[in-house]
């Protein structure tokens, strides 16, 4: 089949790696590259690396609503329109030139977590599982008809980036299947009283408030790894958490119980050993590596 491909991050790779394998991609839709840095170097995405290497046109326009954009796309002729992790709306006029629909890979079981955060707020909500849905794109978000779902389990240890990497994969091999049997499947409707919505990250939400109970922040640490990643501050220094273990001591809330040997934090319930961190302008570590040449204040509280 002849596809146009619409896609950002990391998470849309393998997805248009295995359409590059297996149909003809006609084009690659994409966010505008990026300044960064005091050089301003463009940064361009995942995705349009992808395609260029692959010699596909690529566009990078900042909106489909406007006709002129929408008469480019048309002039592709494709049969279909794969999105996965797009970034833009698709307005009714892109939705309808593509004679085979549009569809789209979902980070999530659907109808739970519609929206632009699934992965990481399926960690935090410690759910036991999550997974791909490939869906049919309408104008309202992630609302479509499923057509193919594949579940993967999330454990204790599961990070935000494990479970990332584990559903980009399962999105392109289930969209692979999906697009052999097109034709036969019986696209099926979600049950709206199932709906939850993920919000998009905000860096508002990566202060640790040591308030919560432990199981809760050590699942938003995990969800955040690696990115955006909670941290505290702590003398004024910013200190990134990776990993986070509990442990079953008690203090007054917020107050470090050990600092020296290791990190162990009083949270609304019991407290946080804090295994992996990152020191301002130092690299991720192990929290004893740390240690070796640095002490927390005991009875100190944040």
């Amino acid at each position: 089949m002849k596809i146009v491909f619409m896609g950002t991050p990391d998470f849309a790779v393998p997805v248009l790696q295995k359409l590059i394998d297996e149909h003809e991609v006609v084009a690659v839709y994409t966010r505008a590259p990026k300044e960064s840095g005091r050089g301003k170097k463009i940064n361009k995405t995942p995705v349009h690396l992808l395609a260029e290497a692959h010699h596909i046109p690529v566009h990078t326009p900042k909106s489909l609503k406007g006709e002129d954009e929408q008469a480019i796309m048309r002039a592709y002729h494709a049969d279909l329109g794969i999105v996965a992790a797009y970034g833009l709306l698709l307005p009714q006029a892109v939705l309808d030139m593509f004679p085979k629909g549009c569809i789209n890979v979902h980070a999530s079981l659907l109808p739970r977590w519609r929206g632009a955060a699934p992965i990481q707020r399926a960690v935090e909500a410690q759910d036991k599982e999550s997974g791909i849905s490939i869906m049919q794109v309408v104008l309202a978000l992630d609302a479509g008809d499923v057509l193919a779902q594949k579940a993967t389990p999330i454990t204790e240890k599961t990070t935000g980036g494990d479970l990332h990497d584990a559903l980009a994969a399962i999105g392109a091999d289930l969209l692979s299947d999906t697009l052999k049997n097109l034709d036969s499947i019986t696209p099926v409707k979600q049950d709206e009283s199932l709906v939850t919505y993920a919000e998009k990250l905000d860096k508002s939400e990566c202060l640790i408030d040591f308030n919560m109970p432990a199981d809760r922040l050590a699942a938003k640490i995990r969800a955040f790894n690696p990115y955006p990643a909670m941290y505290f501050i702590y003398n004024g220094e910013r200190f990134k958490v990776y990993e986070a273990e509990i442990c079953d001591m008690h203090g007054n809330t917020g107050e470090i119980l050990e600092g020296k040997k290791e990190l162990v934090i009083a949270t609304a319930d019991k407290a946080l050993k804090i295994t992996r961190i990152q020191r301002e302008g130092k690299q991720q570590m192990d929290t004893a590596e740390l240690l070796r040449g640095f002490e927390f204040s005991t009875g100190m509280k944040f």
